[in-house]
């Protein structure tokens, strides 16, 4: 994700601002947000386990674990526009595949790559801050969007369209 970086920057400022001013407790809520990416990898793991092993009870347990990530969720996003629920759920998800990805490639020596993935982590990530805190219009994906090739607007919605109904 190719997010200018002055902007990207000012985003951290205005975060780092609300942390000074303790106008909420993001202490707890990055706690809770990790909390929600990996029920998000635990719902795949089961669904592919449920897959592979062709074993139902699995799908059950993805249905809890994707009740808890819901409700879990709900705690950090509490009033939806548009498709920002799915678009903050779209955004931690991909965060935690970037630092896994990111670790990976770290423990096979590849330190550059490694080091690319982490900052697409952080960006992420950011975005999703900077979502949550309604520091940016969500107006503004369409702009990163729209910037970042091979990835169109239109991509990102078909991508998010059949996931958004929870």
């Amino acid at each position: 994700m190719d997010i200018p970086q002055p902007a990207f920057e000012a985003l951290l400022r205005r975060i780092d601002s609300l942390k000074e001013a303790k106008a909420i407790d993001l202490s707890t809520e990055e706690d809770l947000s990790i909390a929600v990416m990996n029920l998000v990898s635990l719902e795949e793991h089961f669904f592919f386990t449920g897959v592979k092993t062709e074993k139902p009870h699995y799908f059950d347990l993805l249905q809890e674990v994707r009740s808890l990530r819901k409700e879990l969720l709900g705690k950090l996003i509490d009033r939806h526009e548009g498709e920002t629920w799915c678009i903050t759920k779209h955004l931690l998800a991909t965060t935690m595949r970037l630092i896994e990805v990111g670790t990976k490639l770290h423990s096979d020596g590849k330190n550059g790559e490694a080091k690319e993935m982490f900052e697409r982590a952080r960006k992420t990530y950011a975005l999703f801050w900077g979502l949550r805190l309604k520091l940016i219009d969500t107006a503004g994906f369409k702009k990163v969007a729209e910037a970042e090739k091979p990835w169109t607007l239109q991509d990102i919605v078909n991508k998010l369209v059949d996931c958004c109904d929870e």
